[in-house]
């Protein structure tokens, strides 16, 4: 039980630190650039994102943590977490294309990809520990929603 609260530690914190450096990415424009988009009627207001992210940040490492405490010696364990960092760089690199480098459709693609990757982390980490895959059922929601508010984004402006 100690192994497992110290590997959810550790994966929360990588996955806070993930977070933490796209947000420089985000910075860059979240303040000029993205103001001056055309959003939809649901974008949501700017200052809810952070706290949203920092929890889903910290469910996503929980989640990690257990499987990861399951043994990483295990292949189901190790295609689990393969999968979980795949998407996690998918994640940090959504925020670099979208506000560092101002694309909306490449940013589409990368959240696209994202969703793809996410499934595929939830299905491997059920094999794991179903606990740890429903951890990440908000976070596939939030993705959901992203690509929807994402696309009306690239199509109004």
């Amino acid at each position: 039980m100690k192994k497992q609260y110290t590997y959810i530690g550790i994966s929360v914190a990588i996955c806070l630190l993930v977070g933490f450096l796209s947000s420089f990415a985000t910075q860059s424009s979240v303040n000029d650039w993205y103001l001056q988009l055309n959003k939809p009627w649901f974008n949501p207001p700017s200052w809810i994102f952070a706290p949203v992210w920092t929890l889903l940040y910290i469910l996503i490492g929980i989640a990690a943590g257990r499987v990861w405490a399951k043994g990483f010696y295990h292949i189901w364990v190790k295609t689990a977490l393969y999968h979980f960092g795949i998407q996690l760089l998918f994640n940090a690199l959504w925020s670099i294309v979208f506000f560092g480098f101002k694309n909306t459709f490449g940013a589409l693609l990368i959240i696209l990809t994202l969703l793809v990757l996410l499934i595929f982390t939830i299905k491997w980490f059920r094999v794991v520990d179903k606990i740890a895959a429903y951890l990440l059922i908000p976070y596939l929601l939030w993705v959901c929603f992203a690509i929807v508010l994402n696309f009306k984004i690239w199509e109004l402006n």
